[in-house]
């Protein structure tokens, strides 16, 4: 029996524990072991590249990858259902921070979601904003990303806003924004696939990627942007709106009508275009 046990296969954990048997003295020496074991399919490259990020992320910290107060979306204290309405569902969000319309300081935040009994045509029940805050969470833009995922989890947090050396807004941060910096983007529902650069829709728009080179895009739509001063589709659109767009904005670029479906602090992702 225990022969047999001896022949069964071992697991990459128990593989990589004897590399480990020798404890790495430093951050350094213990990525050579890793790259060592991934070289010796112990570990798979995937594996090892979250390792490495989430040894990067223990380094960095909430000013390195929070959203800017100027690119926050925003409802303010005295907004009706009818003027909030719009803004949660153009901006497609879950959260959304409430701003004192005296101070302009955040009092807490709203989610979406407890708006849906309002929406309906037969709820009896009279929208108060006061009612609908739920606290904020602030955070300092000191604090660390790996000790903000652990806060995040720990108190089942989705969002925090973060605060400056002066106590003053500068931004927020979610807990998508932090393990995206361990497993990469995280694709929502308007994502295409992989190779799907340019997507028709059954409406007869169109799914562009902002990556995507002009060149391809004026041989798809056999059209003449230019392609002199930029290489994608994004950087194109970048430039027309003279700022990181947020999602919902639309852009016409000669008789081509583009509005971003997903976009975040870096950079545009997604953009829905029609033609005229």
């Amino acid at each position: 029996m225990e022969d047999d046990l001896k022949k069964l296969p071992r697991s990459w954990l128990e593989r990589l524990s004897d590399l480990l048997i020798r404890e790495p003295k430093d951050r350094k020496q213990l990525m050579e072991v890793l790259r060592n074991a991934s070289e010796r399919d112990i570990l798979s490259t995937d594996m090892l590249h979250m390792i490495e990020s989430v040894l990067q992320v223990s380094e960095m910290h909430v000013r390195d990858i929070m959203i800017s107060k100027n690119q926050m979306i925003v409802i303010e204290s005295n907004h009706d259902l009818a003027t909030l309405l719009p803004v949660v569902i153009e901006s497609g969000h879950s959260r959304f921070p409430i701003i004192d319309s005296s101070s302009n300081e955040v009092t807490g935040i709203l989610l979406a979601k407890d708006l849906i009994k309002y929406c309906l045509n037969n709820s009896d029940h009279p929208f108060e904003m006061q009612k609908m805050i739920r606290p904020a969470v602030f955070v300092p833009q000191s604090k660390r990303l790996d000790v903000l995922l652990r806060e995040f989890r720990i108190n089942h947090h989705h969002m925090a806003i973060v605060i400056d050396e002066y106590g003053h807004v500068a931004g927020l941060v979610t807990i998508e924004d932090v393990l995206e910096q361990i497993v990469g983007d995280i694709e929502d529902e308007y994502d295409t696939e992989e190779d799907d650069e340019i997507k028709k829709q059954s409406d007869g728009s169109y799914l562009v990627k902002a990556t995507t080179p002009i060149d391809d895009f004026n041989e798809y739509f056999d059209s003449k942007l230019n392609a002199e001063e930029f290489d994608t589709i994004g950087g194109l659109i970048l430039q027309g709106f003279g700022h990181l767009p947020k999602r919902g904005e639309i852009l016409k670029i000669e008789n081509f009508h583009f509005k971003i479906l997903h976009s975040d602090k870096r950079r545009i992702h997604l953009l829905e275009t029609t033609r005229e």
